[in-house]
């Protein structure tokens, strides 16, 4: 809705722009400092990659490629961060939760089956795949750095983000009038403050409680949910293959947790042999 209205770069750098600033002063409302020392250069590797270099390509993308297109591709983001974990050191890559992730791409792809038929050029295609790659590599950069709050990591990745879009948006020539129309402010507010503000923050938390392929499940998961609300709010028609996607989706995040599962229970003996020891 938004691209519809506004330039595709000049939208998200509003948007970052805005983001800044309220997650800014609500740190700084909350009693917490934004980061520094090798956290301030984790918050700004991760705003680069995420909301700088793979906002403008979602954005710039999702002018031609349909919302349900650009949802599978972003379903391969847990195959992805599961490579890019392993790459760091950070965990081993487990079958059952790669079975996890690709079933679970296998039910997006088959609840927005009906828009693999549309006609797209094959770069934009190829801008929704590498973004949700960055986004991948980008969780993982956060997570080897060091734990953060938050709100100050958003901040300084907000403000990371807000430098790249605007530099792609002055070097698209893009027009940048401050946009008046409910139907180009609306969903910028909203990505603001339901996106930078809220899930991303919420992400950020996430990733400092849990490992961060379990988190990268997310991915699949939003489309089920996007797919219920039309039916609850919009009164959208749900299909069989709808039905078949979302279980699908929610096996191949049963078989992720089961994977977390069993990792647990075979860590547990060999505490408690340290322990004896």
């Amino acid at each position: 809705m938004g691209n519809d209205t506004v330039p595709p770069l000049w939208a998200a750098t509003l948007r970052l722009g805005l983001a800044s600033l309220l997650l800014v002063a609500l740190t700084r409302l909350t009693g917490r400092s934004l980061p520094r020392g090798p956290a301030l250069y984790t918050a700004a590797g991760f705003g680069f990659l995420n909301f700088g270099f793979g906002f403008c390509l979602l954005y710039w993308g999702e002018k031609t490629v349909p919302s349900g297109l650009a949802a599978i591709l972003y379903g391969t983001v847990p195959l992805s961060t599961a490579l890019f974990a392993r790459a760091a050191g950070l965990e081993r890559i487990r079958a059952l939760k790669i079975a996890g992730a690709l079933v679970a791409l296998a039910g997006v792809g088959m609840i927005f089956s009906g828009e693999l038929r549309a006609r797209v050029s094959g770069l934009p295609i190829v801008a929704i795949f590498m973004a949700a790659t960055v986004a991948s590599a980008s969780g993982v950069v956060l997570k080897r750095g060091p734990h953060q709050h938050p709100l100050g990591a958003n901040a300084v990745g907000a403000m990371a983000g807000l430098l790249v879009c605007a530099a792609g948006s002055f070097l698209a020539r893009e027009p940048h009038a401050i946009p008046h129309d409910p139907r180009a402010v609306l969903p910028i507010l909203y990505l603001t403050l339901a996106g930078s503000v809220g899930a991303f923050v919420l992400y950020v938390w996430l990733v400092n409680h849990w490992d961060v392929t379990r988190v990268s499940f997310v991915a699949v998961v939003v489309p089920v949910v996007a797919v219920l609300l039309g039916s609850a709010v919009r009164h959208e028609r749900l299909t069989s293959a709808h039905w078949a996607g979302a279980l699908l989706v929610f096996a191949g995040l049963a078989l992720g947790i089961l994977s977390d599962g069993k990792r647990s229970t075979a860590a547990a003996p060999a505490l408690a042999g340290a322990r004896d020891a």
